[in-house]
């Protein structure tokens, strides 16, 4: 009961006793939710020093349409600040397209990025365009961009270097209007001497680095 007392008073908007259900947890999660409003990313709390710094870093970069590589642990909010950067750029009555690069198979991560055309291998059936198409006069996030095999990183490079893009069998490059954000919870520069990032495409996508830390580091 005290710590329900606490909480409330500290800001909090509801308590729930331990133990309950995940239904219940679920139903508040939604009502509060509602009360609040959908922000689409327009808001975000900050109210440690450090994470206004930061976000100040952040409004002033999303105006322009310089590439961004967002670092910090799983958990960040990485994506967050993806979504807060497209929001305040010129670009926000586009799409936002997000791929988590760790997410898709080894052999399909070709295609996914960049599209393909009908029979380019088996079980393409029809042509599909891909994450940076679909981004076009938008932003594209590559989450966990360091999961990119090396093989797939020349393409990704030509395509952030020449703003062109051709799909999986085809034979057209296609234009590309789009902000690229990168994210990364890995080390990309340690990568690189590793052998394991190409640098060149390292460089590419470095262009603005912001680096989020963890809740532990922004206590406020």
């Amino acid at each position: 009961e005290e710590a329900k007392v606490e909480g409330l008073a500290a800001g909090a908007a509801d308590y729930l006793p331990k133990p309950f259900e995940p239904d219940r947890l679920l139903a508040v999660v939604a009502r509060h939710y509602q009360a609040g409003g959908e922000t689409g990313g327009d808001v975000l709390v900050a109210e440690d020093a450090a994470s206004r710094a930061l976000l100040e870093v952040v409004r002033r970069v999303a105006a322009t349409d310089a590439t961004v590589l967002l670092s910090g642990e799983s958990g960040v909010g990485k994506e967050v600040y993806a979504r807060y950067l497209h929001r305040h750029s010129p670009r926000q009555a586009g799409p936002f397209v997000a791929v988590n690069c760790a997410a898709i198979p080894e052999h399909l991560v070709e295609a996914t990025l960049f599209g393909h055309e009908r029979g380019a291998y088996t079980g393409a059936v029809g042509s599909q365009t891909g994450k940076f198409e679909q981004a076009q006069r938008g932003t594209l996030l590559l989450d966990e961009v360091s999961e990119i095999p090396h093989a797939i990183q020349v393409k990704l490079l030509r395509a952030l270097q020449e703003r062109v893009v051709e799909r999986v069998g085809g034979r057209t490059a296609i234009p590309l209007d789009i902000r690229v954000i990168a994210a990364s919870n890995r080390d990309l520069a340690a990568q690189v001497r590793e052998g394991r990032f190409r640098e060149d495409l390292y460089y590419r996508l470095n262009v603005f680095p912001v680096d989020i830390p963890p809740l532990r580091r922004r206590r406020a």
